[in-house]
């Protein structure tokens, strides 16, 4: 590694941050809403078992009155999608939670047997609107991966705007005929594209706050992307990345540092924007 390549380098792992996210990231409030939205009114029929010591007879009432208030019950053990979760029977055979939901035996098994028998009869839970709105919150907790590269491509871009970088968003390969064609089977979506006067930027991002094979998987595959592209005239391979992950995979990312000219976090991107925004 040249002594240049190593300061970048040394730059970039020092500068690496702990998190991206800010506080609207930690919960989808409003998704959270909708969800309970769909099903309240099913919900709200569901609050008549809260308080009730003969629970099955309850439920026998309730069924007779609405049968279809049942098919949410999996969201009250924090399970969305019911479709494709099983449980074991008695004789240790798979069960689709729906099952549980066509017959009135069936509801009365699976009150039951979750427990969630126990917590109608006491009234521990008072309303199940309520109650499923907190069981919403606890489960976009879960989305927290899922959400935080669409946090750092919102950053990436707010970057770029405040630059005033002109930049287009998930943009297929199959744009660029050149580059297409020498990726082939590795034809691909970029994050971003920048097409400044000489060159054009084709650009991925993403944050790992944490280890794991993702990230060497990650820094293969755009090892092996990266040169592919940066051999097609007039294009430019670049790998915006960040999250404290890195430090496990250290090795890997030093890696793609030799053979990825364009590599930088939310820190040293600064040189990148300085350098190609006279070129508009």
């Amino acid at each position: 590694m040249s002594e240049n390549l190593k300061i970048r380098f040394e730059a970039f792992m020092s500068t690496l941050l702990d998190t991206n996210a800010r506080l609207d990231f930690f919960t989808d409030f409003e998704k959270c809403y909708e969800n309970v939205s769909l099903i309240k009114v099913k919900l709200s029929q569901l609050n008549y078992l809260l308080g009730q010591q003969d629970l099955d007879k309850a439920i026998h009432i309730l069924w007779e009155e609405n049968r279809k208030c049942f098919d949410v019950l999996n969201i009250l053990i924090a399970v969305r999608d019911k479709d494709k979760k099983v449980a074991l029977d008695e004789n240790n055979q798979p069960v689709l939670l729906t099952d549980y939901f066509k017959t009135e035996e069936g509801v009365k098994k699976f009150i039951n047997e979750t427990g969630l028998g126990y917590v109608f009869r006491n009234r521990q839970i008072t309303n199940l609107v309520d109650y499923v709105f907190g069981v919403e919150v606890g489960l976009d907790t879960n989305a927290h991966k899922n959400r935080s590269g669409h946090v750092m491509e919102g950053l990436i871009a707010n970057i770029f705007r405040e630059a005033q970088i002109p930049f287009r968003q998930e943009i297929y390969a199959e744009e660029f005929s050149k580059v297409e064609s020498v990726l082939g089977d590795d034809s691909k979506r970029f994050d971003f594209v920048i097409e400044a006067k000489n060159c054009t930027y084709l650009i991925e991002v993403n944050f790992y706050s944490g280890g794991g094979s993702k990230l060497n998987e990650v820094a293969r595959s755009y090892s092996e992307i990266g040169p592919k592209i940066n051999a097609c005239t007039g294009y430019q391979f670049v790998w915006i990345t960040d999250g404290k992950g890195w430090e496990s995979a250290k090795n890997k990312i030093e890696e793609a540092f030799k053979i990825i000219p364009r590599i930088y976090n939310l820190t040293t991107i600064k040189s990148f924007i300085e350098e190609i925004k006279g070129d508009f």
